[in-house]
């Protein structure tokens, strides 16, 4: 019945409802809530020390991802903000500069880098996973619009009206952004995503890639980045060796908070 859903839903591919789209005010909340609970997460499971870089989300910076960078910090992790300002514009120039940036990083640390990515951060994460396997450990990302349809998404306009639309050569690309990396990856979303309709993050059940995987929490598209159940999911995420990565585990009473996803 969810795999029929699924199907339905992206064949008629369409962003999320006005509703959610005005209801993403409620991520103030879920910044409240991590801040209170911040101590707390100080005991989630620790990691080895890998670098982990945190890309922002479209029109966001590196404050956006602050609050994020500081519990993996506490977690032992080195967490790496992207540096590049504000996230607005795609081009040659910028994909250099984040290719540098993860190249640079995994020479320095000689040790594979993770990349989270929120939003638009999470194709850029994925992207550069694709372009360099041998320096990607693994990559989550966060209400990312990773479909191959660009209808998913609200912001859809607003980025052909920064960037232009796309050339032929983007389009080609575009159509290849549902093929996940060769690295394990973890896409996290929402059904209440008032930005990124959550079909569109759904990565495609592929039996060659057997490390990819879809989980849902209970969140705004804002607030992804500072809820707390999705701090949880992050830490048990980059906690697991190297590679000895394995789906993330829904029994007992995790059940009824993550759900089953549908098969894309």
């Amino acid at each position: 019945m969810a795999q029929a859903e699924f199907a339905m839903e992206h064949h008629d591919a369409k962003p999320p409802s006005w509703f959610w789209t005005l209801a993403e005010g409620r991520a103030v909340f879920e910044l409240g809530s991590f801040y209170w609970l911040r101590l707390l997460m100080r005991y989630l499971p620790k990691g080895d020390g890998h670098p982990v870089i945190v890309l922002p989300g479209f029109l966001a910076s590196d404050v956006s991802t602050r609050p994020l960078r500081g519990v993996l910090k506490d977690l032992h992790y080195a967490p790496y903000a992207w540096g590049m300002g504000r996230n607005m514009r795609f081009d040659d120039t910028r994909e250099a500069e984040m290719r540098a940036l993860v190249d640079g990083i995994y020479s320095e640390h000689k040790r594979k880098v993770s990349l989270i990515g929120w939003s638009l951060g999470g194709v850029f994460a994925r992207e550069i996973a694709k372009a360099a396997p041998e320096a990607v450990r693994s990559v989550i990302t966060l209400g990312s619009p990773i479909s191959s349809n660009r209808n998913y998404s609200n912001a859809r306009r607003l980025y052909d009206h920064i960037n232009g639309p796309p050339e032929e050569l983007q389009s080609e690309r575009m159509a290849q952004l549902h093929v996940p990396p060769s690295s394990p990856t973890t896409s996290i979303y929402s059904k209440t995503d008032g930005i990124v309709a959550w079909q569109g993050s759904i990565q495609d059940n592929d039996p060659n890639n057997l490390q990819t995987e879809n989980i849902e929490v209970p969140a705004s598209h804002c607030g992804l980045g500072v809820n707390p159940l999705v701090m949880y999911l992050i830490a048990d995420r980059l906690a697991q060796t190297e590679g000895a990565w394995a789906p993330f585990d829904r029994s007992g009473i995790k059940s009824l908070v993550f759900p089953t996803p549908p098969s894309a």
